[in-house]
């Protein structure tokens, strides 16, 4: 199984890099992971809604680039689901039993996803109504995907 992320904007910070190894390895014995950086756009302070809705369809671009037709693509939406770990676990399940073998997840950069982006989901995920940062919110998708296969194998993590 391949399992991509495709996010918005570079980690910069040492301990998200470690923490982000530090899953990708985990992970290496469950899936081929892929780990997709698109260049964010500047956002001025106190921008109209017109200038974000550009900076996100630039972005969108960016981010569809990676998108292939065999994906499944899952956004990362404060709208969208709120689910707990095994729901997620047996989310990643029932994409693999429907014959998927490529599960893509998407976060959006600081100004959120283009409408173009979250029109292309199969499915839409939120961890919260909180807005967190992007370069946090890759370790914490990271964690869950990780706990998602040890739930799905049946093996000690979850608790």
């Amino acid at each position: 199984m391949k399992v991509s992320i495709i996010s918005v904007g570079k980690i910069k910070e040492k301990y998200f890099v470690s923490a982000i190894e530090e899953y990708s390895k985990r992970l290496s014995r469950y899936c081929k992971l892929n780990l997709i950086e698109v260049a964010d756009e500047k956002t001025v302070e106190n921008a109209s809604e017109a200038t974000l809705d550009v900076i996100k369809a630039k972005e969108a671009e960016r981010i569809i680039k990676n998108i292939s037709d065999d994906m499944y693509v899952i956004t990362l939406e404060i709208k969208g689901d709120m689910i707990d770990s095994v729901a997620l676990s047996n989310k990643i399940n029932d994409i693999t039993v429907r014959g998927y073998s490529n599960i893509c997840f998407i976060i959006g950069g600081s100004v959120g996803l283009h409408k173009s982006v979250s029109d292309r989901a199969d499915y839409k995920l939120s961890f919260s109504k909180m807005t967190f940062p992007h370069q946090l919110m890759k370790v914490v998708l990271l964690e869950q995907i990780y706990r998602s296969f040890r739930i799905l194998n049946n093996e000690p993590y979850h608790k």
